[in-house]
């Protein structure tokens, strides 16, 4: 028998957690009766089996629940913390934005945020990628090296900052 598993606490910001209660009520109270009426509709129009409207909405039906089912899991597990209330904003923790360089001199910002809000593109890292884990707790001039898929790199720490610093 498999000891039960504490899964790790899922952080996530003020803006974040908005973002995707905002998602789940609007899936709950617009998308999903949208789609029962039409699914009542289709259901109305006799042999469901060659139904179209009627399949694939009860197809799109089953998408929305588990993603509602998804989001109310995430939100219930979640943990708001606001990056704001960073007391110490010399070392990097949840909601930093931090400036790195790598060996080669390349600067990049990162903004540690919750793994649901991650962003690569946006420059929003989510708290447990390989990279977030590996800048935990480091001060500036610190140097942190990453394990990543394509080898070891090495980043120095250039700057932290916290939102309303």
């Amino acid at each position: 028998m498999m000891a039960a598993m504490n899964p790790r606490p899922n952080y996530i910001t003020p803006a974040g957690y908005a973002a995707l209660k905002a998602e789940y009520d609007a899936l709950f109270a617009e998308e999903r009766p949208k789609l029962v009426e039409i699914i009542s509709w289709a259901a109305g129009n006799g042999d469901r089996s060659e139904n179209g409207d009627y399949i694939y909405g009860r197809k799109k039906l089953r998408e929305i629940d588990r993603r509602l089912g998804w989001l109310s899991r995430r939100m219930k597990a979640a943990k708001i913390v606001d990056p704001k209330q960073q007391p110490d904003r010399d070392r990097i923790f949840f909601g930093a934005t931090v400036t790195i360089a790598d060996e080669d001199d390349h600067h990049r910002a990162l903004t540690l945020v919750g793994d649901d809000e991650a962003d690569a593109g946006k420059g929003l890292v989510g708290w447990n990628s390989p990279i977030a884990r590996a800048l935990r707790g480091a001060s500036t001039g610190d140097l942190r090296r990453v394990s990543l898929p394509a080898g070891d790199k090495e980043y120095e720490v250039i700057a932290i900052t916290y939102p309303g610093a």
